[in-house]
Parts: structure tokens; C-alpha cells; sequence
């Protein structure tokens, strides 16, 4: 039976890749909704086209969208994203990038339909919010480290794990030892990813690693303690499974986000030819090697948040979003985006361990942590 999907975030890379799963596989899948913020209009136009949607959401450009697309719903605003992931379906495709994500997230579930995560600041920032809602088999990791994780984990016993490796390309600063002239096309050059620009940045910083840490505690219930990462350029083994008994499960395949986007949106299936799987015939030579934590303190401060819990990882997270769009917009330099996050999540310290319980109290804390990150950047360009 075709199953109907919600793609929000249909113009980023995960949502293009989804797309074009769909396209392959006309009988597998249909799409009844789409969102994206607007930015490029033509694009959201062809796609809703081309897969005959019946509801398009955007926060831009709306006008000119409803007038291409007659017989179209089209929702805009703040919230479009979030009234079509309460829209009846088989699965939401969850690929917006940043915080915003959360409240389409929550609403996907409340309405009881299966979600496929690719938005980590779901869980980053309102993570025990998510998984108080979600049922069994209900949220699925597209992220490929937990997409890995997961796979290697069906038909296991959570109580004989003894650790998650999570691994990470390096990005493009794995073998350099000075960071403090980087520019932002350098930053923007990750050898192996083709990602948007903030999820780029936040891979060449390791800050990415960071919030997968945290995402992949409250995926799995899997305390801190036993979550690693680890440096592997080739990004071809997405994550690991180390079990008690000293043997490790590993999903491999080439860098292809094809892969976990497809199982995820036809789980407890696999799509046939998704991605193209290791050519064996051929030699590799595959290497791992431990994080330098001084030159990417990101991760040991993500590790802190996420043992802090409560609003810790919210304010890390959003004060990460603004440092990482000051960089972006040339205020400030490389390194000084993690000094901000550090210097907002001190400065908040007396309030982080606070519960949330409801999406107001995520945007409060996240709010406030924007208001200290913004005046941190401040200082930094004074």
C-alpha cells in the first residue's frame, strides 16, 4: 500500500533527497503536503507540481506560490509547518533545519502519526517533550549516525550495551591545528557532506557531534556516560554498538543520506536500490581516530548541557544558532562561536537545570538564551 508523507522542509538537502526517493518509487510512496520557508519559490512550485500535492506550506512568498499553483492549499506563516504535521498521514518527514522544528515535531505526534526526525533540535531542545509523546516505533532517526545506531540495535537488549560510538567525518578542519583564521568558505567546505550552511558549520566546529550526543541519549535512553564519538574522514561506517561481551556492531555504506532517509519513511521495510551499497571488489582502507577536545570543545560542552538536562541543551542550541549566523553574516570569527555558546550557557547557568515542561517554557529559555548570545556577540565585535 503507497503510504502518504508530509515533507516539511522540502527544499533542503533531506527533503530534496526524499523527493527524489519518492520520484524512484511511484508505488511506494505519495506526497500529500509540503512545507519550506519560501526562500525559493520556483522550487516549491516545481516540486508541488511534479507530485501533486494538495497543501503547500510556506513563511514566504505565499502570494505568489498560490497564484502558480491553483487548487492548492497554501498555508503561510510562523506555524505552516506545524499545521501540516498534524495533517492525517502515514509519515512526516521532519528535515527543517534549527528549533522551530520542535513544535511540527510535537504536533506529528500528537496527531498519531509516525515521524521521521531529521530535525536533532527537536530532541536537543524539547527532547523529554518529544519522547513523552512518542509511542513505539512512532519517531525514527534519519540522522545517519542514529539511523546506524538504530539499525544495530534491532533484536538487541538495551541492558547489553555497553556503549554508542558515534562517528564523524572531522569536517574540514580534522588535521588543522590553527582555527583562528577561518573563513567561511573554508568552513563551508566539508569533504564529504553536501549539507546546508548551518548544518555545514556546525560539522566543520564539531558542534553537530555535539547536539548528535544529545539527540542520540534521548533516541536510544542511553545515559552520557556511554556515548562516544569518534573522528572517521571516510564517513562510510555511520555509527557503532559496543555490547558488553567486547563485540561491536557496525552499519556501513557509502555517504549517502538515501539510505537512512528511505528506511525511515518505509520501516519495518527497506526501499530496494535506495543508495548504491560498498563496492567490495575494490580495497578501503577505513580510520578512526579520537576527537582532539581542545581544538573542538564543542562536544565535552554539548556532554555538560545534556548531563545538566533541563533547559541546558535548549540554551545550547539556540545560543549556537545565533553565534553560528554571526559567523555566517561575518561578525564574528570561527572560534568565537563556541566562546559564545560557552560564555551564554555560564551566564545562564542558575536556570538551565529548570524543567520544561511545555513548549512555551522551550521558547522562554530559548528566547532569553538568543537575548545573552546576541549581547555576547556584541561584545565580541566591539
Amino acid at each position: 500500500m503507497t503510504r502518504e508523507l508530509v515533507i516539511l522542509g522540502s527544499t533542503g538537502s533531506i527533503g530534496v533527497q526524499a523527493l527524489e526517493i519518492v520520484e524512484a518509487n511511484p508505488t511506494l510512496f505519495s506526497v500529500v503536503a509540503l512545507s519550506s520557508a519560501g526562500s525559493n519559490p520556483d522550487l516549491v512550485i516545481d516540486q508541488a507540481r511534479k507530485f501533486k500535492v494538495k497543501v503547500v506550506g510556506v513563511i514566504k512568498n505565499a502570494d505568489r506560490i498560490r497564484e502558480a499553483l491553483p487548487g492548492v492549499q497554501v498555508i503561510d506563516g510562523p506555524h505552516a509547518s506545524t499545521e501540516l504535521a498534524a495533517i492525517s498521514c502515514d509519515v512526516v518527514l521532519n528535515a527543517i533545519t534549527g528549533s522551530i522544528g520542535l513544535a511540527p515535531t510535537l504536533a506529528a505526534l500528537d496527531a498519531g502519526n509516525r515521524v521521521a526526525l531529521a530535525n536533532k533540535e527537536s530532541l536537543v531542545a524539547g527532547g523529554d517533550l518529544v519522547i513523552s509523546r512518542a509511542k513505539a516505533d512512532q519517531l525514527l532517526p534519519v540522522d545517519s549516525e542514529h539511523s546506524a545506531i538504530w539499525q544495530a540495535l534491532i533484536g538487541e537488549s538495551k541492558s547489553e550495551i555497553s556503549k554508542l560510538i558515534l562517528t564523524a567525518s572531522g569536517g574540514p578542519f580534522r588535521e588543522r591545528t590553527d582555527l583562528s583564521s577561518v573563513t567561511l568558505q573554508e568552513a563551508l567546505a566539508h569533504p564529504t557532506w553536501a549539507m546546508g550552511p548551518v548544518v555545514t558549520i556546525n560539522s566543520a566546529s564539531l558542534m553537530n557531534k555535539g547536539l548528535e550526543i544529545i539527540e542520540a541519549h534521548y533516541l536510544f535512553g542511553i545515559p552520557y556516560s556511554k556515548i562516544e564519538a569518534v573522528i572517521h574522514p571516510q564517513s562510510v561506517i555511520h555509527s557503532m554498538v559496543e555490547f558488553v561481551d567486547g563485540s561491536t556492531i557496525a552499519q556501513g555504506s557509502p555517504p549517502n543520506m538515501k539510505g537512512p532517509i528511505s528506511l525511515a519513511l518505509h520501516f519495518p521495510h527497506r526501499v530496494p536500490g535506495a543508495t548504491e551499497p560498498i563496492n567490495w571488489s575494490q580495497s578501503h582502507t577505513w580510520n578512526f581516530s579520537p576527537i582532539d577536545l581542545n581544538r573542538f570543545p564543542a562536544v565535552a560542552l554539548a556532554r555538560t548541557c545534556g548531563e545538566i538536562g533541563g533547559g541546558a541543551p535548549a540554551i545550547f542550541n539556540a545560543s549556537n544558532e545565533i553565534a553560528v549566523q554571526a559567523f555566517i553574516d561575518g561578525h564574528i570569527s570561527f572560534t568565537s562561536i563556541i566562546k559564545i555558546v560557552s560564555s551564554t550557557v555560564d551566564h545562564l547557568r542558575d536556570i538551565s537545570s529548570n524543567k520544561l515542561r511545555d513548549l512555551s517554557d522551550v521558547s522562554a529559555i530559548e528566547d532569553t538564551a538568543r537575548t545573552i548570545a546576541l549581547e555576547n556577540v556584541k561584545k565580541v565585535v566591539a
